[in-house]
């Protein structure tokens, strides 16, 4: 007969597996070594990590609560809640983070001659690039209007543009 699934059974090797998941791919992330699909497995899969630690903390609810009784465990509650916080301002500093989203709105609405000149190419041989792809683009477009007439997405066509071959 199999053992029955309990919260102790999926809840503790989850939040185990997913730990060295987001240990490893912060990791990378951190030393912008995020090449492939780092940046998406980090973000998604922290999903699986707190659903491990929800499990396990509902496993261990009587050891937690007596630790958060003790003052280490209130000033760890505290200290992490501060640096939460914290984080969430930006302090007066620029972070790439905020750059990115009109950067890439900026990219996106520019026209392909923008574009071509930015990767210090003519237009016209940028256009035949596309073209080379199997892809209709005229110098004039935007790169939004580009995608959408060919049904691609616009990271996509921006990789075509911007990566070597």
């Amino acid at each position: 007969m199999r053992k029955p699934i309990t919260l102790r059974t999926w809840a503790t090797p989850l939040t185990i597996g997913s730990f060295l998941l987001m240990a490893a791919t912060g990791l990378l992330l951190f030393f912008e070594w995020n090449t492939g699909l780092t940046t998406v497995v980090h973000q998604w899969f922290s999903w699986f990590f707190l659903i491990g630690v929800a499990g396990h903390l509902a496993i261990n609810v009587r050891p937690l609560t007596s630790h958060l009784k003790s003052s280490g465990g209130r000033a760890s509650i505290a200290i992490f809640t501060v640096v939460l916080a914290a984080s969430i301002l930006s302090w007066g500093q620029i972070t790439g983070p905020q750059l990115e989203r009109p950067i890439m709105a900026a990219l996106v609405e520019a026209p392909l001659s923008t574009l071509a000149g930015m990767t210090h190419r003519q237009p016209e041989a940028l256009v035949r690039k596309l073209e080379a792809n199997g892809l209709i683009a005229a110098g004039d477009e935007t790169l939004s209007a580009v995608a959408e007439r060919n049904g691609i997405g616009v990271n996509q066509l921006l990789g075509l543009i911007f990566l070597t071959e």
